[in-house]
């Protein structure tokens, strides 16, 4: 798996270290300045529609508390077992987890491989955290160059394939840190790809495009300034 793959190191960047922290149950990024920003996804979960919110509670509802948060549970393990291992690789190093999530999870993570990887030209940095001073934070999987272009790049695991209108959150978070790059870095990144597999191996790929970017900008912030109104 994933023989095709050029991708080479360059580390044009000097990304932060941060800490993570949780406020409220909301998780914040210290980022070495005196305040503590949110992220990304506690932005999008505060400004959640409230169709989305009551579609939630209606699935909940109708699989019971205990078989939701084991569901949700288990879909979180499995997250993070295959970036582990995407993580590793990237990183040109081996990972080792014989337990059935992480067998599972390493062939989630070969397939994203497989399919996503060949187009991944150059690699800035691993699991980057990003800021947008005073506003907010967050990390991302990959920044670097994709077909060319300067892209903010993404893995996703999910039970089963999505359709592309139960993704708008993908998109926004895209677009949140290429804004966030862009603010600190003064690069022009105007697209990023969502690497996503499910565990039945089936490979999708969401892209955000250039002729796009001004519209998910848009909503994106719309939902920052909802947010520091609440």
């Amino acid at each position: 798996m994933g023989e095709k793959t050029k991708m080479k190191w360059n580390k044009l960047y000097q990304y932060p270290k941060s800490m993570r922290s949780l406020i409220n149950n909301a998780r914040h990024y210290d980022v070495g300045e005196e305040e503590k920003l949110p992220s990304v996804t506690t932005v999008l979960a505060a400004t959640q529609s409230s169709e989305k919110r009551a579609s939630l509670a209606k699935w909940r509802q109708k699989v019971g508390e205990i078989e939701a948060e084991r569901v949700k549970n288990t879909a979180a393990a499995r997250g993070t077992a295959m970036h582990n291992y995407l993580e590793h690789h990237v990183e040109g190093q081996g990972l080792l987890d014989l337990t059935d999530l992480g067998v599972q999870a390493k062939r989630m993570a070969e397939t994203i491989i497989d399919k996503g990887f060949p187009e991944l030209e150059e690699i800035y940095g691993s699991e980057v955290t990003l800021y947008y001073p005073g506003l907010y934070a967050g990390a991302t999987d990959l920044c670097g160059v994709y077909m060319g272009r300067e892209s903010i790049i993404d893995f996703k695991q999910t039970n089963k394939p999505k359709k592309k209108d139960w993704v708008e959150d993908y998109y926004l978070q895209l677009v949140a840190y290429a804004e966030a790059h862009n603010e600190v870095y003064g690069t022009k990144i105007r697209e990023g790809h969502i690497f996503m597999c499910s565990r039945d191996l089936n490979y999708q790929q969401f892209d955000l495009e250039p002729s796009h970017y001004e519209y998910w900008l848009n909503k994106w912030l719309a939902r920052v300034e909802q947010f520091y109104k609440l």
